[in-house]
């Protein structure tokens, strides 16, 4: 096929590949401005040994994990529940949060997911103010120059969560265009046998004896 044979297809079924575009973008756009949106605060703490030598440093790096565990329990989250009087089950809530250590850094971030902002960011801090708070309890046990501190170095960030309804419609736009490319393709084979101008008959190299002319109106 050449060009003008690329051109004739999209003249004649271009319609197809247009109308699934606009409806795969306006059902991406109308989904997702339906839900309701979400937003994720972030808050980092940050462990930081009394002494940096690398007795104290290899034994919070070896620590990191638990301190997530401590904070990933159904207790710790019950716990915040309480803190903000929150109506919400531990398991819930859990499972908005998210905990992730770097321990290049000697930091873990707290990720909590919900529609409310200010509520995303108080869960956060107190999710913060936990691990601060056990680690304050923690160094009343052992020496000054062995304690480990959790520090809060700024408050919990806002961002939204979630695909936007014009990103998701942009999405789904090129979706509908790849689809309808695809239908056009299959329907294109599909009608391949089928002879209905003078090319198609050279295009299988058969020799033309005569042809129609259109009936003029």
């Amino acid at each position: 096929m050449n060009l003008i044979d690329y051109g004739r297809i999209l003249i004649r079924r271009g319609w197809i590949i247009v109308l699934l575009a606009v409806i795969a973008a306006g059902s991406a756009y109308f989904l997702t401005s339906r839900q309701t949106p979400q937003w994720r605060a972030s808050q980092v703490v940050l462990i930081q040994p009394a002494r940096t030598d690398n007795g104290l440093t290899l034994a919070v790096i070896q620590l990191m994990n638990s301190y997530s565990v401590y904070l990933r329990s159904s207790e710790r989250a019950q716990e915040v529940i309480d803190a903000l009087r929150l109506d919400m089950l531990p398991d819930d809530l859990l499972s908005k949060a998210e905990f992730a250590v770097n321990r290049d850094t000697l930091t873990i971030q707290i990720d909590v997911t919900l529609p409310d902002p200010q509520i995303a960011e108080r869960v956060a801090r107190a999710w913060g103010d936990l691990l601060q708070q056990y680690r304050i309890q923690q160094n009343q046990t052992v020496r000054q120059e062995d304690r480990v501190d959790a520090l809060l170095p700024d408050k919990a960030s806002i961002a939204p969560a979630g695909t936007r309804p014009p990103i998701a419609a942009a999405a789904g736009a090129l979706l509908g265009l790849l689809l309808g490319g695809v239908v056009v393709f299959v329907l294109e084979y599909l009608e391949s046998s089928i002879i209905r101008r003078r090319e198609d008959v050279e295009r299988l190299e058969l020799a033309v004896l005569t042809a129609i002319p259109d009936m003029e109106r």
